[in-house]
């Protein structure tokens, strides 16, 4: 795991006892923690770098929201992890954020015992990009050209590296251990989002949308994630 000055999160949020809390969780886990009260403070220490690590957004917020402060973070990079925390009601805001390129939600309230859990894959999957940790032989999971790095939560598709985020990778992960058999949406969101009962059917089209122009972005050719019109989706491997 990437601790110490390797580990920096920034939490970006206008509740002062959220941010202690979560402040407390992410010390405890040895990450360095940079805490600010909106986006636009957030913005103007992001745009003088170092970015942090990880990033951890609220939407609503006075100032700058969420929304713009994602737009702009992924002008600067579009590797630094952004997870987005929103209230339950606010699904329009949540598409939105993975469209602008959001790696992942939690809704309030949330278990921040959850939030920790998912800064740790990130970081684990960080370490692994970094070439610090390379993934050993049973914790491969490949289906022809595909090979999912089970441990570091990475992908390639004939050797190039798509960028999924965590949720994206457990979503493809749920479709590819079972090639051919369809996942519903409900099925795929408790892969996907196992303690979070407020996801919905949209969610998941958007993330399967997303998945499948990461893929086109290196291969335009791939089709291997099908819908199946009124139940759901499936992962199809090579041949007819």
């Amino acid at each position: 795991m990437v601790h110490g000055a390797d580990g920096r999160v920034a939490v970006v949020d206008d509740e002062e006892s959220l941010r202690e809390s979560v402040r407390f969780a992410f010390e405890r886990e040895g990450w360095a923690v940079e805490l600010y009260r909106d986006g636009a403070a957030a913005w103007e220490s992001f745009s003088a770098g170092p970015l942090p690590d990880v990033v951890v957004l609220d939407i609503l917020m006075p100032r700058m929201d969420g929304l713009e402060l994602c737009r702009r973070l992924r002008g600067l990079s579009e590797a630094v992890p952004i997870i987005f925390l929103t209230s339950k009601d606010d699904e329009l805001d949540r598409v939105l954020g993975l469209e602008l390129g959001a790696d992942d939600y939690l809704c309030k309230p949330f278990s921040v015992r959850e939030l920790v859990a998912r800064v740790k894959v990130l970081f684990r999957r960080l370490a692994i990009l970094r070439g610090r940790s390379p993934a050993e032989e049973d914790e491969l999971l490949r289906i022809d050209e595909l090979a999912l790095d089970l441990a570091g939560y990475t992908v390639r598709w004939n050797e190039r590296v798509i960028p999924l985020t965590v949720t994206e990778f457990l979503i493809l992960r749920s479709l590819a251990r079972r090639p051919g058999q369809v996942k519903t949406r409900r099925q795929l969101m408790e892969e996907g989002y196992p303690h979070d009962a407020f996801v919905s059917e949209r969610t998941i089209d958007s993330h399967i949308k997303r998945i499948r122009r990461k893929f086109e972005d290196v291969d335009p050719a791939f089709g291997r994630v099908e819908t199946v019109h009124g139940l759901g989706y499936r992962y199809r491997r090579a041949g007819p």
